[in-house]
């Protein structure tokens, strides 16, 4: 849960009526000023109490409290603000929402256009948080909270040169700034230039600004040969109680990052659980199956084939999916070294069509009753919307490929919308993957890492649905083998090209020279030719993950 708020919220909290809010009609003129005047100023005490409910992360107090302000005051853009931040992370299209209707009520003010931005942003839908975070500097040149957040939209667009002046503008203005003290760095890092990106968060840290995050962003940008003098400040760092949970979970993670490198594994097994442990993620396993069961039951080769015709034939899109950590940043950094191929990244845009269809991930969903209510007219608009959405990003190339693992869940909607389109499943050794899964500091969206058992038993149920959509489509999904690649690398990236109907191109086989962000944790090892120290890395560790080996079962090659 994100409990951010503007840099000047209590500049809001003025004695002034609401943009729009009409005066009884019926009262006199003094009268009617009196009455407002004293309606803001309950309206006001009502939000900073909303403040400190959120703070003490009583949010549905919170929430309950917005509303009785929207009671009194129809469309309070303060009120529609607040309830806009209460869901992050939960309900982000509730979030869109608040937050358009607080621009409309306030269109001058930047703060509300860079939070609309900002969400646009999470839901992968870049041309719209471009254009309210650059209304947002508009309205205020210097606000460096929007400068970052315009950085990171760049970024995310394949766009990295573009975030730096951005990043370095913000810096200019505020030197201290743990926004653009990271986040020059994190852009820098994207673009491979990982000496550069070492040097701010070396600055950063000396500076004391958001020490653990510029801890576990630094030991991302190198490979460890031998120990470090940062291994020793970490360990330091966590005898520090003021760093709180999120603190604790990335010096952690840090901490067994380098001890993992200069191998020595149990200590550094000890830290990635005491991370996992710190975060406190929490997964709902049985939920998760019954959500699988559903999808089983509801996409048969009998309703996916009817659905079909209503789709759109188009052969530019691509599908890479997979746990994380399976190779699906390597498959697509190959895939784009072609010249008819962009590589999108990691996009949101399926998953938020499947949600607004109710086929998502949520658990309580009614999966079949949904996917009766969509006509062949939504599907073939919304399958038109999705590929005009990819052309935004590229509009020459022949293939466009969206790397978010998790559309392995919505395979059988993408069957449905985009028949045409093809499919790359990363499949990797079941231990190895869910090692390599474990010992990152992942977020709240991949609770179900922070467990060894329950990360085996998650992992089973991805086997279970993808042995599904192997039989919904039979022949259609190309399976790659992360060790089939690694000891191959020719020949499984040209069955790769070849399954995308291209010619082949040796650019291919030089994917760690190609220009363009990396956004994922994998940024540094796509930037080297394949390496096979990450087969059967699982074994370094065996005495200290039975959990996870006992949960994984048959599926657990040992």
């Amino acid at each position: 849960m994100s409990n951010r708020l503007p840099p000047a919220w209590a500049k809001h909290l003025k004695i002034q009526p609401s943009p729009k809010a009409a005066s009884p009609k019926a009262a006199p003129l003094k009268a009617q000023s009196n009455a407002g005047a004293h309606r803001s100023h309950a309206d006001d005490l009502l939000l900073r109490q909303a403040l400190e409910l959120q703070q003490a992360e009583r949010l549905s107090e919170a929430e309950e409290v917005c509303h009785r302000v929207l009671a009194r005051t129809s469309n309070h853009p303060l009120a529609l603000y607040i309830l806009g931040t209460l869901g992050l992370g939960f309900d982000n299209e509730k979030s869109l929402r608040y937050f358009a209707r607080a621009v409309a009520e306030d269109p001058r003010n930047p703060y509300y256009h860079l939070s609309l931005g900002e969400t646009y942003l999470k839901v992968s839908e870049f041309t719209p948080a471009i254009r309210h975070i650059q209304h947002a500097l508009d309205l205020k040149p210097d606000l460096v909270e929007a400068l970052c957040a315009l950085g990171n939209a760049h970024k995310a667009f394949d766009k990295g040169e573009m975030a730096l002046p951005l990043f370095e503008k913000a810096l200019k203005i505020s030197p201290d700034h743990p926004l653009a003290r990271l986040g020059l760095p994190e852009a820098l890092a994207s673009l491979g230039r990982m000496g550069e990106a070492r040097i701010h968060l070396k600055s950063a840290i000396e500076q004391r600004i958001s020490v653990p995050a510029a801890y576990n962003a630094l030991v991302h940008t190198h490979k460890y040969t031998e120990e470090p003098p940062e291994l020793a400040a970490i360990l330091a760092e966590l005898r520090d109680p003021d760093h709180g949970s999120r603190g604790m979970a990335a010096l952690h993670h840090a901490a067994g990052k380098v001890l993992n490198d200069t191998r020595r594994y149990k200590e550094a097994i000890d830290h990635f659980k005491k991370g996992n442990q710190a975060a406190g993620h929490k997964f709902d396993v049985e939920s998760y199956r019954r959500w699988v069961d559903a999808m089983i039951e509801t996409f048969t080769p009998e309703l996916v084939a009817s659905r079909a015709v209503y789709g759109k034939p188009s052969e530019v899109p691509v599908f890479i999916v997979g746990m994380p950590r399976s190779g699906t940043t390597l498959t697509e950094q190959i895939c784009a070294s072609h010249p008819d191929v962009h590589g999108a990244g990691e996009l949101s845009k399926l998953r938020r069509i499947a949600s607004g269809m109710g086929v998502g991930n949520n658990f309580n969903a009614n999966i079949s009753e949904s996917l009766a209510t969509i006509t062949g007219d939504l599907a073939g608009t919304l399958a038109e919307e999705h590929l005009a959405y990819l052309r935004e990003r590229a509009p020459d190339a022949l293939r466009i490929v969206d790397k978010m693992p998790h559309n392995f869940e919505l395979i059988g909607l993408i069957g449905i919308l985009l028949p045409n389109a093809r499919i790359i499943h990363c499949r990797r050794d079941a231990i190895d993957n869910c090692v390599s899964c474990f010992v990152l500091q992942f977020n709240e969206a991949h609770s179900y890492s922070g467990d060894l058992e329950t990360l085996g038993l998650y992992y089973r149920e991805y086997d279970r649905l993808m042995r599904h959509w192997d039989k919904v489509f039979p022949g259609r999904i190309f399976e790659n083998r992360y060790e089939t690649l690694i000891e191959n690398q020719e020949e499984q990236s040209r069955r790769l090209i070849d399954y995308l109907g291209l010619p082949w191109d040796d650019a291919c086989l030089r994917f760690f020279d190609r220009d363009g962000s990396v956004n994922t944790y994998s940024r540094w090892q796509v930037r080297q030719p394949i390496y096979r120290s990450s087969v059967k890395r699982w074994k370094n560790y065996e005495s200290e993950i039975q959990p996870l080996i006992e949960a994984l079962g048959d599926l657990a090659e040992v």
